[in-house]
């Protein structure tokens, strides 16, 4: 039996080895193609193609084997055409991408991340961003003001204080760089027991719904920090809370999976601490979008 064993192992190596590279394309293309906004219906198109295929194979249909031929060109040309801006957005990243340089830039971002909001915190000036990690958040950088920009605290700074004109609304950061500023993020639209959250708080938990992404609050009254996570709220950490948690969150996997203690929470993680009560609470009705008013209503949106 082991003599069989080895001989079959010494005949079909190859085989293993090509099914083991196959697999892992397959499923790095479902990683990075799952970010797109049409990949639901790509796969569902590619789902039904392949059971086409394999169904005129079975039966020897030959007409849709020929029609499945003769369209499969084209249908490449337009998947190309289709998908053209993700696909220069792919190459660009595989041109800048380094795998043991990813653990260093994650942990150069949470330093940063945590100086900065130390600055803004102690300027008491408000601001939200947000964090992309696997979902692509360029159709909310699109409501705003595209930057393009290397992380810098004085910019940051600039930016978020009350008198500029991009203080107002959301920063989308990615890799390290800052993508936009002046988003409109999507409001959470849940029903919350604690009515002092405010809308940048608010606007932090709607687009962590919508996405992946982890956001970042500081509030303009208080400067107290606050981090959500796929729709949860944690308010009022400490510094040194707000950086390990933000390390958890970014290294918790680039799959947008955060463990099993994210599934645990539940609405006592956004239910304000008595001992801290929150002036941030808004004072009118939410409104669809997180594009905060003017500098007049600034402070109501914190």
């Amino acid at each position: 039996m082991e003599g069989r064993a080895a001989k079959f192992l010494i005949e079909h190596w190859k085989d293993g080895v090509e099914i083991l590279i196959i697999a892992l394309l397959l499923y790095a293309s479902y990683r990075y193609l799952r970010r797109i906004r049409g990949a639901r219906i790509l796969f569902e198109f590619l789902l039904v193609l392949v059971s086409l295929t394999l169904v005129s194979h079975l039966f020897n249909l030959e007409v849709v084997n020929w029609l499945i031929r003769t369209f499969a060109m084209f249908f490449l040309v337009g998947l190309i055409v289709i998908f053209q801006p993700e696909l220069r957005r792919a190459i660009v990243e595989l041109e800048s991408f380094n795998l043991f340089s990813l653990g260093k830039e994650r942990q150069d971002l949470v330093e940063q991340m945590t100086e900065i909001c130390r600055q803004l915190s102690s300027k008491r000036y408000g601001a939200l961003f947000a964090i992309q990690r696997g979902m692509d958040l360029g159709d909310y950088l699109e409501t705003g003001v595209k930057i393009d920009s290397e992380l810098s605290s004085e910019l940051i700074l600039t930016i978020f204080h009350p008198k500029t004109a991009l203080h107002d609304g959301g920063m989308i950061l990615k890799g390290g760089r800052i993508e936009g500023a002046a988003c409109v993020f999507p409001v959470s639209q849940r029903e919350l027991m604690d009515r002092s959250i405010g809308l940048r708080h608010r606007a932090a938990m709607g687009i962590t719904e919508a996405t992946d992404c982890v956001a970042i609050v500081v509030s303009e009254e208080t400067g107290s920090l606050a981090l959500a996570f796929d729709g949860e709220l944690e308010r009022h950490l400490s510094l040194e809370e707000f950086t390990e948690r933000l390390r958890e969150l970014l290294e918790s996997g680039e799959d947008g999976e955060s463990g099993e203690d994210e599934d645990e929470k539940d609405e006592e993680t956004v239910k304000s601490r008595e001992s801290h009560p929150d002036p941030d609470a808004p004072r009118s009705s939410s409104p669809a979008t997180a594009k905060l008013g003017g500098a007049g209503t600034s402070k109501n949106a914190a």
